[in-house]
């Protein structure tokens, strides 16, 4: 019998309070996790479904007190129907063609990933982010992650997104895309993209991290219908867990339910 070391415990922090990113006035704290060790894609796939998104090799999900502004949302690919206006979108987008690319960063998606943040995050810490930051953002991972780049008919980079693979969906980690071309809606069209290739993985889920109907940077994700929201560790469709209670906070779970 092969000896087999016992499994390394697994510890979570909490940060120090910070002003809230996205509902002005609020206070924002997480509880965060690494993600290593030879079990980091078994890992990272629970956490996944119980809300935690990732960022480098650790995993956070919010724990703000007196707040839950931010829902987990996940579109299951293959019950997804999409809307009129969307279906638009993807018309408007039929000469983009997106590639999966190894989770290596290149000097043309760094430019790009500027210009993005200039225009839509000037404020923000990523918007000093260097080349080496950048880097460290797209390759410092300890799961399978790729990145999708999406191009015109002119190979012209149009838009990225750093994508995490889980056994059981596809991760919208971070997309980005050429600001000048907001009528063509590419980061709505990045999501529309994911949920196709799910379907063609067999993958049933597309996880696009926090819904936050109070900030308009990220309500736009309830568009994609059916939603499911992890709401009191169960996940639900958008319209059940708009009629459950709302569980008391702060609070999660590693192994989620889902409704049946």
């Amino acid at each position: 019998m092969s000896y087999k070391p016992p499994r390394r415990p697994q510890f979570f922090y909490t940060t120090a309070p910070l002003p809230c990113p996205y509902v002005p006035g609020r206070t924002e704290r997480k509880v965060v996790t690494e993600i290593t060790g030879p079990d980091a894609d078994t890992l990272h796939d629970r956490l996944s479904r119980a809300g935690f998104r990732r960022s480098h090799n650790i995993a956070y999900a919010p724990v703000c007190p007196n707040c839950n502004a931010c829902v987990p949302i996940r579109i299951p690919a293959e019950s997804f129907q999409p809307e009129r206006s969307l279906r638009r979108i993807a018309r408007a987008n039929a000469s983009v063609e997106g590639y999966e690319v190894p989770a290596r960063a290149t000097a043309e998606q760094y430019h790009l990933f500027q210009r993005y943040q200039q225009a839509r995050h000037g404020d923000g810490d990523m918007a000093t982010m260097s080349f080496y930051d950048y880097r460290a953002m797209i390759e410092d991972t300890p799961i399978e992650t790729f990145i999708v780049e999406f191009r015109d008919p002119d190979d012209r980079l149009v838009g990225a997104c750093l994508t995490d693979r889980l056994s059981d969906g596809l991760s919208a980690v971070y997309s980005f895309f050429i600001p000048e071309l907001d009528r063509r809606s590419l980061g709505t069209y990045t999501i529309l993209w994911l949920i196709e290739r799910a379907r063609g993985l067999g993958l049933p889920y597309v996880y696009l991290g926090y819904w936050v109907p109070e900030s308009r940077k990220m309500a736009y994700k309830a568009r994609f219908r059916p939603a499911e929201v992890l709401s009191g560790g169960v996940w639900r469709t958008l319209a059940e867990a708009d009629a459950a209670p709302t569980p008391p906070l702060p609070g999660f779970s590693l192994v989620p339910e889902t409704a049946g």
